[in-house]
């Protein structure tokens, strides 16, 4: 097979050549089982998106494309991608170029992402808390995320998914739906809510879309909406994951979650490190991450 790439060019220049094993086109599976054809462009955008540089996005997608093979996996391109990025790359970018799976590693509980996307939303001007008990016109709620912005009072469902090829599907947002309804139209001012979002880290079925659309309920995914989704949000605010950090174990990370601290940024004392079990001789590695990625 021969392929011609060239990603030192702008976005808009760019030109792939998508590989062929005979006439078909090579399909890669992605999380949830479908095939689809193998497109170097999306592979660019997401290494540039993580702050690669041209010369090394070319080193990685030309790396990729000589292995590609008919039914290749997406997260064996990602691991190849990121095993190269942590290796010649400095360190955040890898870790920007990690913030899905990152988001994935907040599990298998949904309580550490219910705190992260609070946060997220307080990093856009929200104030919010998890956990709210509140009462409806027909039934009492726990409400995982409540949020108030500018007189406006949102509940959120937060759907965690620890499959990366999970959906999040009609069956919810039928759910929150109702749940929303009857919190709106409660008599008790203090848990009333003017509205109900549906968030997920991963995608949502067609159905739920079609279903929310019709009802007014808003949804938040990875990549939905096109322009202000999940990724987008985490993005613009800086508000990454602690989770991202290459410099850190799983164990280390567990222990941090477990007691709620859940962001890059809030890994910003030695003192914490130490008191967490980070080995002093690791802990400067972890510091100087964490300032490069995070603007701590």
């Amino acid at each position: 097979m021969r392929y011609n790439v060239n990603v030192s060019l702008p976005t808009q220049q760019r030109a792939y050549s998508i590989p062929h094993q005979g006439q078909s086109t090579v399909l890669v599976t992605k999380a949830d089982g479908e095939r689809e054809p193998f497109d170097p462009s999306k592979l660019d955008t997401s290494l540039e998106r993580a702050g690669a540089s041209g010369s090394m996005r070319s080193r990685v997608i030309s790396h990729i494309l000589g292995e590609i093979r008919d039914g290749m996996t997406t997260e064996e391109i990602y691991r190849r991608a990121y095993e190269i990025l942590r290796a010649e790359e400095s360190s955040p970018v890898a870790a920007r170029y990690s913030i899905k799976r990152a988001v994935f590693e907040l599990g298998p509980s949904g309580f550490p992402f219910e705190q992260f996307l609070a946060e997220i939303l307080r990093a856009h001007g929200w104030s919010a808390r998890t956990g709210v008990a509140l009462m409806g016109r027909c039934a009492p709620h726990e409400v995982d995320v409540l949020a108030e912005k500018d007189g406006k009072r949102v509940g959120i469902e937060a759907k965690f998914h620890n499959d990366r090829g999970g959906k999040t599907d009609i069956k919810d947002a039928l759910y929150v739906h109702a749940r929303y309804e009857d919190l709106r139209n409660t008599s008790d001012a203090s848990s009333r809510v003017d509205e109900g979002w549906l968030v997920t880290n991963t995608v949502f079925t067609q159905n739920a879309i079609r279903y929310a659309h019709c009802s007014n309920l808003t949804l938040l995914g990875w990549d939905y909406p096109h322009k202000h989704n999940l990724l987008s949000m985490i993005e613009e605010a800086r508000v990454h994951p602690l989770t991202c950090l290459t410099t850190l174990s799983d164990g280390e990370k567990r222990r941090l979650l477990d007691n709620k601290i859940v962001l890059c940024k809030s890994v910003q004392t030695r003192h914490l490190l130490d008191e967490y079990g980070v080995k002093p001789a690791r802990i400067e590695s972890v510091l100087d991450e964490a300032q490069r990625l995070c603007g701590v």
